[in-house]
This record gives C-alpha cells, sequence and structure tokens, in this order.
C-alpha cells in the first residue's frame, strides 16, 4: 500500500512540476498543435498551443514507478515493467507522429502502415513476454477466464487490442482534458482491481495474482502522472498531450487488462472510448454506403461542438459519461467477487 500511494503521489508532483518546464521547452523550438481548417472555428485560437506533453506523463509515471518500487518493493516484477514499457514504447510510437508533424509543419506524421506497424512491434513485444515472461494466461478473459484460449494467436490479439485501445484514446483526446480525465478514471479503476486481486489471491488465477501488486503500483503511477497533466491540459488548455500521450496512455490501459485478466471489462470501463469510436465508425460506413453523414463531425465530441454546445459543457458532461462506465463496470467487479470468488 505504501508504495501505491508514493507512486501515485511522486509521478503526480513530478507531472505538475515537469509540465510547465516541457511547455517552456516547446515553446522555445516552436512545437505547437496544427488545427485541422475543417474542424470547428473555436478550435482555431488553440493553433501553436505546446504539443507533445504526454512525455511528461510517460517521463513521471515511469519515474514514480520505479523509484516506488526500488524503495519500497515489492522488487521489479515482468509484468510491472511490461505494463510500464508498452506505457513508454506506444509513446515512442506516438512521439515520432508528432515529431514528423511539428517538423513537416502539416497535420500528417507516420503513414497509417508505419503506425500500426510500430504498434505491432510493442505489442509483439508485449505478448511474448507476457506469455513466456510473466506467465500471462492465453485464455480470454472477462473477470477471469472465458475459456476461449488464443494460444499461438495471443500476439495477434494483444496486437488488436493494444491498438483499438490506443486509438480510442486518440480518438478521445480533441478536447481539452477529455482524454486525460477520462483516463484518469480508469487508472484509478485499475489500481483497485490489481490491489483487490492481490489481497485475495485464493479467488483468483495465479496467472492474474502473480503480478497484481506490481500493476496496482503501475496504475497509481499513471493515475498521478496524468493528474499533474490534467491540471494544466484542463481548459483552456496549455499544453496537449498529443499522440505521445494518447497512445501511451491506451497502450498501457490494455497491457493492464491482459495483465489482470479484465480484457472484456476493459470495454465498459472505457465506454466513452467506445462510444466515441463507433461514432468514427459509423459515420465512416454511412457516408461510404449512403453517401451521407449522421454527424455533423466525428469523433462525437465535434458533432456536439458544431451544434451549438460550449466546450467545457461537452467535457464535463463526457466525464461523466466516463465516470458512470467505470463505477458500472466496478460494480460488476465487486459483484462477480460476491457471487462467484466468496468473501473472506
Amino acid at each position: 500500500m505504501r508504495a501505491i500511494l508514493l507512486s501515485a503521489s511522486l509521478s503526480l508532483v513530478l507531472s505538475l512540476v515537469g509540465t510547465p518546464l516541457i511547455i517552456r521547452f516547446f515553446r522555445m523550438r516552436g512545437y505547437g498543435q496544427l488545427i485541422r481548417d475543417d474542424g470547428p472555428q473555436t478550435h482555431h485560437v488553440k493553433r501553436g498551443t505546446p504539443t507533445m506533453g504526454g512525455a511528461a506523463v510517460i517521463l513521471a509515471g515511469v519515474t514514480g514507478y520505479l523509484v516506488a518500487t526500488l524503495t519500497l518493493g515489492p522488487e521489479l516484477s515482468p509484468g510491472g515493467l511490461l505494463a510500464i514499457g508498452v506505457f513508454a514504447g506506444m509513446g515512442l510510437v506516438g512521439f515520432i507522429d508528432d515529431y514528423l508533424k511539428i517538423r513537416r509543419n502539416r497535420n500528417l506524421g507516420l503513414s497509417k502502415t508505419a503506425k500500426f506497424l510500430g504498434q505491432a512491434v510493442v505489442a509483439v513485444a508485449f505478448a511474448l513476454g507476457a506469455q513466456y515472461v510473466a506467465e500471462t494466461s492465453t485464455v480470454l478473459s472477462w473477470i477471469g477466464t472465458t475459456g476461449i484460449d488464443f494460444g499461438v494467436l495471443f500476439p495477434l490479439f494483444c496486437f488488436v487490442i493494444l491498438s483499438a485501445t490506443s486509438n480510442a484514446v486518440n480518438l478521445t483526446d480533441g478536447l481539452d482534458g477529455l482524454a486525460a480525465g477520462t483516463s484518469a478514471l480508469i487508472f484509478g479503476s485499475y489500481v483497485v482491481i490489481a490491489f483487490w486481486i492481490f489481497r485475495h489471491p485464493q479467488s483468483y488465477a495465479l496467472e492474474a495474482v502473480l503480478h497484481a501488486d506490481a500493476l496496482a503500483i503501475a496504475a497509481s503511477a499513471a493515475a498521478g502522472a496524468v493528474l499533474g497533466f490534467l491540471w494544466w491540459n484542463a481548459p483552456p488548455a496549455k499544453i496537449f498531450m498529443g499522440d505521445t500521450g494518447s497512445l501511451g496512455i491506451g497502450g498501457m490501459l490494455a497491457a493492464l487488462a491482459v495483465l489482470t485478466e479484465t480484457e472484456l471489462l476493459l470495454i465498459i470501463l472505457g465506454g466513452l472510448y467506445v462510444i466515441i469510436t463507433l461514432s468514427v465508425i459509423l459515420q465512416v460506413a454511412s457516408f461510404r454506403l449512403l453517401g451521407r453523414r449522421i454527424f455533423k463531425m466525428a469523433p462525437l465530441q465535434h458533432h456536439f461542438e458544431l451544434s451549438g454546445w460550449q466546450e467545457t459543457t461537452i467535457i464535463v458532461r463526457f466525464w461523466i459519461i466516463g465516470g458512470l462506465s467505470t463505477a458500472f463496470a466496478m460494480g460488476l467487479f465487486y459483484a462477480d467477487f460476491l457471487r462467484y470468488r466468496g468473501v473472506e
């Protein structure tokens, strides 16, 4: 418990203090956000706001995890290192994408193929480490296993869940503080989930229990880092997380889901991400098949902007949806424990 508190507190402080330093550094070098010309007019005033702020989140989270683990224990575990490694690895893919956009002075970084290739490399490395080093189950899980074993296709499954989650967070990151606030709630949920599994080892599969304590520390480090960043990313944002942050956050959430055997529960925990991603899928499908758009603009948050809603109103209401999703998922997690796993 002390390590969890230390990792969260240290990451929070580092992110709070470090983000302004990164803002100054990026401003001096002109690393500003590019804005789509066809987007909402209210976004044009944000042009030039420093981006790639996800670097502050990842640096603070990784530092908080390592310091808490090395000083208070437990020993560095493969599971915790894999989660933090995905955090940094996916963030690096996003950083390259953000940097190329700035260098080219256009809203076009890595090609889709290159971005998916980068995500695939991180996902396969994670899958191999999870399966052969951390001894993670290759069976699809809800809260515990479902009986569907991916076997040799486990790396493919990891690529799907890591890329899907990271891209879903990326789509959500369209308004000041929206993705950061929502992800902080989900990371907080994973602190509780991992710690609960750690404290009730007889109720869960050995594969989930093995690294649960380390995963709770990793999740708390990420939660603290995101909350510290949110202080500066809240509207009006002084900095954007960019793909650096959104891909890193999404990748780590997916890694936590795999390592705690809650992959399907992540769909409910990230209910807001699912809704926003579906809005994009429906928009594209409707336009290609019917020649008409369902929404004024996708992702969904921009539809409400073009409908006249204030940005802060959209953010708060979407935060509420995200909060309800996490609360419902945590209720399901506890109900599963009461019904199937017994109470000590």
